[in-house]
């Protein structure tokens, strides 16, 4: 069965006794960033993915051991790995969330913004069949981070950058998550949307989307972390 954990938590969980459990590069990186809600961010993502999987493998939250090499430069700045587990974290605006699967995952969690340049945003990352349906949208902020989210969650989930945002297709925020079509893209993928917060707290102020790459559709799981 092809069964995907999500995790959400609020920023404000984040704790300075957290960076006990970080090693050397992840220190390096948390110190690197200079607005307090990014260190938050940052911090909280790595607890989730440490403890979460500390739990699973019997081990302290320490110890256990992470790749974020970079596929393009060897950096280590590269999306999270551990043995035996597919993840992907992501974070916008109070919530960051962390997907946890056997297949190559992607989650994308985006505040809806209605500050936001909607149309010039949309036009360097929307495909023309997609663009001409924001343009109907009654609500577009929220419609373009329906696009967003489904878009980027696909891209995570293979480990590309955003620069690949119009080389893939999905379907409009009116209808059910799906890959419309992949430029390029060989081999089957999953899209699917998820609620923000967990099962009894929905924040409809966020949207989110999983991406598997898989044959066979998820079960997906949503739960908030709690420390």
């Amino acid at each position: 069965m092809n069964e995907v954990e999500v995790w959400w938590a609020r920023v404000d969980q984040a704790r300075p006794e957290f960076l006990a459990d970080l090693n050397s590069v992840e220190r390096e990186r948390y110190a690197r960033y200079l607005r307090d809600a990014d260190k938050a961010r940052f911090l909280l993502g790595v607890t989730m993915v440490r403890r979460l999987l500390g739990a699973r493998m019997s081990l302290p939250p320490a110890n256990v051991v992470l790749d974020r090499t970079c596929r393009d430069c060897g950096k280590p700045h590269g999306k999270v790995r551990a043995e035996g587990v597919e993840l992907s974290v992501t974070h916008s605006g109070e919530w960051v969330g962390l997907a946890i699967g056997t297949a190559p995952v992607g989650l994308d969690v985006e505040r809806i913004d209605a500050a936001q340049d909607v149309d010039g945003v949309a036009r360097m990352s929307l495909a023309p069949d997609e663009l001409a349906e924001l343009a109907r949208a009654h609500d577009k902020p929220r419609a373009f981070a329906t696009y967003w989210t489904r878009k980027e969650a696909l891209l995570k989930a293979t480990g590309e950058g955003i620069a690949g945002l119009q080389s893939v297709v999905v379907s409009g925020p009116d209808r059910v998550a799906a890959v419309v079509r992949w430029d390029d893209r060989v081999g089957p993928a999953q899209l699917v949307d998820v609620a923000v917060g967990g099962p009894t707290e929905v924040d409809a102020g966020h949207l989110a989307a999983l991406a598997v790459l898989s044959a066979e559709p998820p079960v997906v799981r949503v739960d908030q972390f709690r420390v």
